[in-house]
């Protein structure tokens, strides 16, 4: 019986509901067994909830306190190196917490365990993004329920201006580039996809409406985001002629360029970046003019030149 209660709380974590029905498909038990082990978890302080319909199901909700999480082998591992991660740095207060989290969570681990999560700990380490903003945990975990549950999100959203706006959005996932962190959603107010830096939004609340997901234009979410980074205009803009082919300068940067690289034929390609800083811009024609081949530049805003003549005066004769 322990081991199906296990099972029980393991399926209502993975979903928002389940009929009681399926429950007792999955468990392999009737429905009125269902309903036992249901009330079994509430005298553990699990908040089930009962949920109207047809047939009837149920749900976990928040409850007064945290009760006990079960994870398998896989999930915990998870659990800790993306502690070990937010402990590196980028989510604002979450460093001493995440250790904290970590320290009770190898207590706990069965043996098996042990030795994986200590070569995890003994080498994996989180260097945080120079000039990377501080995003609010509570925020990141409204953002990442509206997009587990399919439910309509609101905020107030600061652009890259300033300037404030209301908006509600269809959220669809949760990406992080550099120790900055990223929603994706559909804006059915502009009709399209958007990206939203979650350290510019504010009073995120759930509208309390769900759903029907739609189709993302690209192959994943860290697909959409590369594409939407490339197509961007940012306040400095430089235009390169690049004497590689594009696939040739593709490969041999470790980074993703913030902007786009077009094709010419198989030895030369031309090369837009845009950024809001002017530094960012010059570090990046300083990358491509060490490839090795010849580099043009054929436009560049004029901070963005400057840097180049200071950057050029600082390199050795």
């Amino acid at each position: 019986m322990p081991g199906r209660l296990l099972r029980l709380l393991s399926l209502l974590q993975s979903r928002r509901a389940w009929a009681g029905a399926e429950l007792a498909e999955r468990l392999g038990v009737s429905d009125r067994t269902v309903r036992r082990d249901i009330d079994r978890l509430r005298a553990l302080d699990y908040a089930v909830e009962s949920t109207t319909g047809t047939a009837g199901g149920y749900r976990l909700a928040s409850g007064r306190s945290l009760p006990p999480l079960p994870l398998d082998d896989e999930e915990a591992l998870a659990v800790a190196l993306g502690l070990i991660t937010v402990a590196g740095g980028g989510v604002a207060g979450a460093e001493e917490s995440s250790v904290r989290a970590l320290a009770k969570l190898e207590r706990v681990l069965p043996a098996r365990l042990r030795p994986r999560l200590a070569a995890l700990g003994g080498v994996a380490v989180a260097v945080p993004a120079r000039g990377a903003p501080r995003v609010d945990p509570m925020v990141l975990g409204v953002l990442a329920a509206c997009c587990r549950d399919r439910e309509v999100l609101a905020f107030d959203y600061r652009g890259r201006a300033g300037a404030g706006s209301a908006r509600r959005v269809e959220p669809h996932h949760l990406v992080t580039v550099q120790g900055r962190w990223y929603l994706i959603a559909y804006d059915p107010g502009r009709e399209g996809w958007r990206s939203f830096r979650a350290d510019r939004i504010a009073d995120p609340l759930p509208a309390h409406r769900r759903f029907e997901p739609r189709e993302l234009p690209a192959s994943g979410p860290a697909d959409y985001l590369t594409r939407s980074f490339a197509a961007a205009a940012y306040r400095h803009t430089a235009r390169l002629l690049v004497a590689l082919g594009a696939d040739a300068v593709r490969s041999r940067l470790f980074v993703h360029v913030p902007g786009e690289i077009e094709p010419l034929g198989p030895d030369a390609c031309a090369v837009r970046l845009s950024a809001e800083s002017a530094e960012l811009v010059t570090q990046y024609i300083a990358v491509l003019a060490a490839l090795g081949a010849a580099v043009e530049l054929l436009d560049a805003s004029g901070e963005v030149r400057s840097g180049l003549r200071e950057l050029k005066g600082r390199l050795p004769g």
